[in-house]
């Protein structure tokens, strides 16, 4: 019997050494020991018994405490929890570095400076003639902002039926050059059907554009009807105002010295794509009485029109509309003295097209 239980002992006897294992309690944070003495290796015996009495495990080696006369790797890392980490010590980590000049935006920083300058130094120049080279920088500045173009424009040419006295009217431009300075040639008149035109006249006008949306015009005009002719030193601006109003308005100096004005404006309303609404207004004044031409001081008449249009293409486009014209004031009483009318409602039948 005593036999059996001194068997039983054994292997716990044998494996006893292995399980018995100290803490190593310099590996825990906070707990900085002493360095101690290098553990003896164990036996070969024990190291088999221990293999066959824990399994081996994948778990990442603990960090072990440097023998005694070696330099710790992590020296200058122990610490007490809870101490905090003093970045500005690190390379790189400047806090207190003042941030390089700009905006910025996210983050995106945007330099404020001015720009770097355009390079001088083209690689062509040194195979290509001066002569060539400068032919070719010209070519490309036309291309790109400095090409000439053109375009007609007819911006009202219509018809107005009346019982015996069907009236016409027409109002276009024509312009060239680039986007900065330009040849403008502008045209309106009106008149009745088998009794010839009444009024016509014709304007050669410089504009230069002073924004991305207005020009300044200066030229001549000269009216060829009615009788007797007159010819105008002109200055004006057209362009385009807040809220897609086109507008424009010019001041005319007559020959005989008489000075009048115009201001024009209309609003371009998309139903839908093709189909647009425009109302139009246009006014004349004068400074002085002219009893030659019919024009009176003041303001000599007003137009209101309201044409509504149809784009089959972008650059022709029917339209039908109605249109009221007023005469005031001594333009009126001239139009009364000479048998006309002072106000005039039609309905209008035209067409708008570009080229």
């Amino acid at each position: 019997m005593n036999r059996l239980v001194l068997i039983g002992l054994f292997p716990l006897a044998l494996a006893g050494p292995a399980m018995a294992q100290t803490m190593d309690h310099s590996a825990m944070p906070g707990m900085t020991m002493p360095a101690t003495p290098a553990a003896k290796p164990a036996k070969p015996e024990a190291a088999a018994h221990q293999h066959h009495a824990r399994p081996a495990t994948t778990t990442a080696p603990k960090p072990t405490t440097p023998a005694a006369g070696e330099a710790d790797p992590h020296a200058g890392h122990d610490m007490p929890t809870g101490t905090p980490m003093d970045h500005s010590a690190m390379p790189g980590m400047e806090m207190g570095a003042p941030a390089a000049a700009g905006t910025t935006i996210g983050d995106l920083e945007v330099p404020t400076g001015p720009p770097p300058a355009a390079p001088s130094d083209h690689a062509a120049d040194r195979v290509f003639s001066p002569a060539a080279m400068a032919a070719a920088r010209g070519q490309l500045r036309r291309e790109h902002g400095g090409l000439s173009s053109s375009m007609v424009m007819a911006n009202i040419v219509e018809w107005a039926p009346q019982s015996g006295k069907d009236s016409y009217r027409w109002e276009g431009e024509a312009w060239f050059g680039g986007d900065i300075h330009r040849l403008v040639l502008k045209t309106e008149g009106e008149g009745v059907v088998g009794e010839g035109v009444d009024q016509a006249e014709l304007q050669a006008l410089y504009s230069r554009a002073v924004g991305p949306y207005f020009n300044l015009q200066a030229g001549v005009r000269h009216d060829f009807k009615p009788h007797p002719t007159r010819t105008y030193a002109t200055v004006g601006f057209e362009g385009l105002a807040p809220y897609w109003f086109e507008v424009s308005g010019a001041a005319f100096l007559s020959d005989r010295g008489d000075l009048s004005g115009r201001l024009e404006g209309s609003y371009d309303q998309r139903i839908t794509q093709r189909l647009i609404l425009q109302p139009r207004a246009e006014f004349n004044l004068a400074a002085s009485n002219d009893a030659a031409t019919g024009m009176g001081s003041g303001l000599s008449n007003a137009e209101l029109g309201l044409r509504l249009r149809y784009e089959i293409r972008r650059e022709f486009a029917p339209y039908i509309g109605v249109t009221y014209d007023r005469k005031f004031g001594k333009t009126a009483d001239y139009s009364r003295a000479a048998g006309e009318d002072v106000e005039d409602a039609r309905l209008v039948f035209g067409l708008r097209a570009w080229f």
